[in-house]
């Protein structure tokens, strides 16, 4: 008699609480492993991005697409002994570090997926798929982004949105919950974390042989279109970050500038300074040592190392008596994957306290049309 209970309630909560699982989809750009791959990806960009800012008729992004993937060869093959991006690889481990944490506090209920933006066989259709076919019915979008805006995290929803929209049939949508992060440009913990990765570095390489005065800090952001057809471009958002983690290090270091790591396009106008300007002024200003350090981005990727290399190249050649510094971005560093994975927690514990949501999508277009009905009789 006493145990018929307590059995019925064990199974009543594996109906409900037990099954409840979150899928954690962890976005990136993805970069190309493979030199055949160029033309693809800058297509898949060239749509996703560029569409938004530029004035470029879509006809042309094919054959452009085929003209970048011949300079991208040049650049990578040629010109770097043949480099391959370690972001893909680095991502992995961000994504096994951060759920590592995740199942240290929820178990196997939480599970981390990737999806890059540009890159089969990970991208978000393609992952979603995936988790669909895992029974997951509840899912958390975190682009690992320091910051947030359409042309990063947006890009990243869009797709997880056209992805929804292409796997759902009848009159019930599989996912019952959704939750997001935005970014963590002003989260003090990666501050923080930036600002000691910066000291901790002068005092091993530069302290015994540059005043502080002297020492000159590059914080280099992901340069940012000022007009892109009226979208929000992470500019405001970019300089905030650059204003938190140079207020960390002013006192000591006053010689500190943002470097924007712009995608030089014709017509567009860019985030100023660029980086190789933002070191030239403080050489100016009598820095004999400069620091490169990548605070607008949260995985290393071809612009944090080949960008930075060429810019560190020229400077070099100008200005030979300075030291150039050039440092990693936070990658899988084990405090930031604590971090980032704590920012996750409190929407995963929403996710599985919420009730389940069923939302049915062909109510959508009977919506739309009523309202546009309504709107017309007006």
């Amino acid at each position: 008699m006493v145990a018929t209970p307590e059995k019925t309630q064990r199974v009543t909560s594996t109906a409900t609480g037990g099954n409840e699982r979150v899928a954690v989809l962890l976005m990136g750009y993805g970069e190309v492993e493979s030199y055949e791959d160029f033309a693809n990806y800058n297509e898949q960009a060239l749509n996703l991005l560029t569409a938004k800012f530029a004035p470029v008729p879509t006809w042309v992004y094919p054959p452009l697409a085929k003209i970048l993937a011949i300079l991208d060869y040049r650049e990578w093959g040629h010109d770097h002994n043949n480099f391959i991006s370690p972001h893909n690889k680095i991502f992995e481990q961000q994504r096994a570090g951060i759920e590592k944490h995740l199942q240290a506090q929820w178990g196997d209920r939480v599970q981390v997926f990737k999806a890059f933006n540009f890159c089969a066989p990970f991208l978000p259709e393609q992952v979603l798929t995936e988790i669909k076919a895992q029974g997951f019915d509840k899912l958390l979008i975190y682009p690992l982004l320091v910051v947030d805006s359409i042309f990063t995290s947006g890009i990243a929803v869009e797709q997880v949105n056209k992805a929804l929209a292409k796997l759902t049939e009848g009159n019930e949508h599989w996912i019952k919950g959704v939750r997001y992060i935005p970014s963590f440009y002003n989260e003090p913990e990666y501050i923080k974390l930036t600002a000691r990765m910066v000291e901790e570095k002068i005092a091993t390489d530069l302290a015994a042989a540059h005043l502080p005065s002297q020492t000159g800090i590059v914080l280099m952001n992901h340069g940012c279109p000022h007009e892109a057809k009226g979208f929000v471009s992470g500019i405001e958002e970019s300089q905030a970050l650059y204003e938190l983690v140079r207020q960390k290090l002013m006192h000591k270091y006053p010689l500190v500038s943002v470097g924007w790591l712009n995608h030089q396009t014709p017509l567009i106008k860019w985030t100023q300074p660029h980086v190789e300007l933002a070191a030239k002024n403080l050489i100016d200003l009598g820095a004999t040592a400069i620091v490169f350090m990548p605070i607008g981005f949260a995985t290393e990727n071809h612009e944090t190392l080949l960008d930075v290399h060429h810019i560190v190249h020229a400077l070099k050649r100008r200005n030979s008596e300075v030291t150039y510094v050039e440092m990693p971005c936070v990658n899988d560093a084990p405090d930031f994957l604590k971090m980032a994975a704590g920012w996750a927690n409190p929407q995963i514990e929403a996710l599985l306290s919420e009730s389940a949501v069923t939302v049915n999508p062909q109510l959508a277009a009977v919506q739309a049309s009523a309202h546009h009905h309504h709107h017309h009789h007006h």
